[in-house]
């Protein structure tokens, strides 16, 4: 498993990093989806924890499956780096926001190199 990391294209290893960074952020605000449920059996913040947690790990999954479907299940994944980085330059958090950006264009031009699509070529 260590030799497949090493040898993995660093935008792979880039995604990977920020899939498990959504993770820790899911994992960090179920305390808060479950305090809510006991109110609302159903509610968006819940919905939206349980869609993203499913699209993320069923992602991950297929990256480290090298499957060619993953580049753009994680390209579109990566696209939810967009949004962070308005919501944070609107509301005033410009070291967040300048993170956020460096993120997406590392995630976005890593994912779109050729030696990613090379990488995952699994049918």
């Amino acid at each position: 498993m260590i030799r497949q990391f090493l040898d993995m294209p660093s935008g792979v290893r880039i995604f990977l990093g920020y899939a498990f960074l959504i993770l820790g952020g899911i994992g960090v605000s179920m305390r808060y989806v479950i305090d809510m449920a006991i109110s609302a059996p159903v509610s968006l913040p819940g919905v939206v924890d349980m869609v993203l947690l499913a699209y993320t790990i069923f992602t991950t999954t297929l990256v480290l499956q090298r499957k060619e479907a993953s580049r753009n299940l994680a390209l579109g994944l990566s696209t939810l780096t967009l949004p962070t980085f308005l919501l944070l330059a609107l509301g005033a958090q410009p070291l967040a926001a300048v993170f956020v950006a460096a993120l997406a264009v590392a995630l976005f031009t890593g994912l779109t190199r050729p030696s990613v699509k090379a990488w995952l070529s699994e049918p």
